[in-house]
């Protein structure tokens, strides 16, 4: 069974912030004459990390909805302020996903497979509608 994880995105209020920072990451990073790879680095290292580099994904939630997912590349052991850190990469390529509500938490967590929400086509997303109308026409299952 595929292992992803699921983590929020704090501080921002839309799928199209997430997009946004993610392409100036990317940008920055050719700039500086970097590895253009999206990471994510966080302080505990997955112990299930096998499972997940089995083609999890990191789903992302952006006020209380899981919004969707990137495919993780790939885990690796860095350090930050001296202390061992997980950098996770994951896939340029965002997918959408049928919207789901979900509690807030700290960090990051475990998604089985089983429980990870299908994926849906880009196009029913790229539709210019708030996401707060995309959330309750999703919850009715319209969207």
């Amino acid at each position: 069974m595929t292992l992803h994880l699921i983590k929020l995105w704090v501080g921002h209020t839309s799928l199209k912030d997430l997009l946004d920072y993610q392409e100036s990451a990317l940008k920055h990073l050719a700039a500086s004459n970097q590895t253009r790879e999206l990471m994510h680095v966080t302080r505990n290292f997955p112990k299930r990390a096998q499972e997940l580099l089995d083609g999890g994904s990191i789903y992302w939630v952006i006020k209380n909805t899981i919004v969707g997912r990137q495919r993780i590349v790939d885990l690796q052991h860095v350090v930050k302020d001296d202390l061992p850190h997980c950098a996770i990469i994951y896939d340029k390529e965002f997918v959408h996903v049928q919207m789901r509500p979900h509690r807030p938490f700290q960090g990051w967590r475990y998604l089985e497979g089983r429980d990870a929400p299908p994926d849906v086509g880009a196009n029913l997303h790229d539709h210019d509608m708030p996401e707060e109308v995309k959330q309750v026409l999703s919850e009715l299952n319209l969207l």
